[in-house]
């Protein structure tokens, strides 16, 4: 067996991600395909949908959240994910072993160890079913029935146990709210499957980031034990080789482009699928530049695709009349990436700031 270069690999993953080319496909259905959306933040996943869909007006896609046809609630690794109603359903009963382990492990779960952690869920579920409450009025609510405990603290373990959305207006393009958190049944009309579903969540995550190891979708997903998963469905993959001699496992008709076929600039969001989809990342960024991405408040920069490869950092940079983007390269582009980084780089700013003049592409030494 031949095996992949890390440059073949990182291609398979771009066209899955749909980093080679946008795509003309409906926001929901891209979503779908992706597995979800990191949605940690409040509107910078919007630029992953820009990356990924060609046209996409941002008005558009926030009426989709706005509806109800997509929806952010805790998902993978236990984080925020933008999904589609039918995903957070399948989805939420496979990772809630993730979900429940990081309440134990936090802060909050220490300090309501000995209570009935179920009882305080379905004391939360029923308050959320009144109506929508943002995290510290749930905590408030709860702190009547278990005074001496922080509210804070009783507000997580129901939004860790209790399967929430985070509803409109928080999220929407143009405008703004507190969290508030509503259950997923009643705010999406449509009931949690009955059991987990491991080799469901397997096959999907090949298909949007594969191929890859068992470690990587352990890494994506926040679970542990998948070896058992992977041999119970080797009848349906195929297994390839990386070129350090991992095992690599994929879908038989997923897409390997050529590993010379060109990958455009993109200028990916802070939390984009593509650098938090794997164990291992050095498809898409080297050992060195992934160190320059950690940060101490955990939030990392947003990064920049050039020729297939995380090169840059960006930022976008606003005054009341103007919009620049600043790219800060971590070694010297040619001129030619240049040139593609200042013509990616206005196209973004066309899409982020559409009212605003003076769009402007400027590079930056690091700090």
């Amino acid at each position: 067996m031949t095996p992949l270069s890390r440059r073949a690999v990182g291609r398979a993953t771009l066209a899955r991600q749909f980093l080679l080319r946008r795509v003309r496909r409906p926001v929901a259905e891209v979503v779908t395909h992706l597995a979800g959306l990191q949605a940690q933040t409040t509107h910078s996943w919007y630029v992953g949908l820009q990356n990924r869909v060609d046209g996409l007006v941002p008005d558009e896609a926030g009426a989709l959240l706005a509806r109800g046809e997509l929806v952010r609630g805790t998902l993978m690794r236990g984080t925020l994910h933008l999904v589609t109603p039918e995903d957070f359903a399948r989805l939420r009963p496979t990772v809630q072993p993730v979900i429940t382990r990081n309440l134990a492990h936090s802060a909050h779960g220490r300090a309501t160890r000995g209570l009935d952690a179920e009882e305080i869920a379905d004391a939360g579920r029923a308050l959320l079913r009144e109506g929508p409450l943002t995290p510290g009025e749930l905590g408030a609510r709860l702190a009547e029935r278990w005074p001496g405990v922080p509210g804070g603290d009783l507000s997580h373990v129901v939004r860790a146990l209790v399967p929430l959305v985070q509803i409109p207006p928080r999220g929407v393009w143009g405008a703004s709210g507190p969290p508030a958190f509503a259950p997923a049944d009643t705010w999406t009309g449509r009931a949690m499957t009955d059991a987990p579903d491991p080799d469901a969540l397997f096959l999907r995550y090949l298909a949007a980031f594969g191929p890859a190891t068992v470690r990587d979708v352990q890494a994506w997903s926040g679970l542990t034990r998948l070896r058992e998963v992977a041999e119970r469905l080797r009848d349906r993959l195929i297994a390839l080789r990386g070129e350090d001699g991992t095992e690599l496992l994929d879908l038989p008709d997923a897409p390997r482009p050529d590993p010379d076929t060109p990958a455009p600039v993109r200028f990916l969001y802070d939390f984009d699928n593509l650098l938090r989809g794997h164990a291992d990342r050095s498809r898409v960024v080297s050992a060195e530049d992934l160190g320059r991405l950690a940060t101490r408040n955990g939030m990392p920069p947003a990064t920049v695709l050039v020729d297939g490869t995380v090169r840059a950092s960006w930022r976008a940079v606003r005054t009341r009349n103007t919009a620049a983007v600043e790219v800060v390269p971590f070694a010297p582009l040619s001129p030619v990436q240049a040139d593609e980084v200042v013509a990616e780089g206005l196209e973004l700013l066309g899409f982020l700031e559409p009212e605003r003049g003076g769009h402007e592409v400027r590079f930056a030494a690091p700090a």
